[in-house]
């Protein structure tokens, strides 16, 4: 196993530690990820269980219905407005990290651009990675 994903806010009001690997790491082009890094596309990792995650700091919630339907929880530095994860109604288990709140971001390997159906010319994501319209099957 590899270090720890370590990461956080910009000003480090908060702050993560993650001792499993990432299950997902993924481009989304959905407009909710778009609004939320002010480009086209977000980039994440998804890890399997909130058990492995530390997390300190109190981050700001927001809830919002996804393309999917399903409701995703944003969470944001309340001070520094720092987009740092999400997580998900219908997969409770899950914890995803924006790619650009990691202490080494390059540790993020995206594997797949997700909602590609609402992608942009204008975004350049890597022409080799699998492009799904909406999510992958399970």
């Amino acid at each position: 196993m590899n270090a720890s994903y370590t990461g956080g806010c910009a000003c480090g009001e908060i702050r993560y530690a993650i001792s499993d690997e990432p299950i997902f790491m993924n481009d989304c082009q959905c407009r909710d990820c778009q609004r939320m890094s002010g480009t086209g596309h977000g980039s994440y990792l998804t890890f399997p269980s909130r058990k492995a995650v530390n997390l300190n700091g109190e981050a700001t919630h927001f809830d919002r219905v996804g393309d999917s339907g399903g409701i995703k929880t944003a969470a944001f530095c309340p001070k520094c407005g720092s987009p740092v994860y999400m997580t998900f109604a219908a997969m409770p288990e899950l914890f995803t990290v924006h790619a650009a709140s990691l202490d080494d971001p390059h540790r993020y390997k995206p594997q797949a651009v997700t909602y590609a159906v609402r992608g942009h010319a204008w975004d350049h994501t890597d022409p080799s990675l699998q492009k799904f319209e909406k999510m992958p099957p399970a």
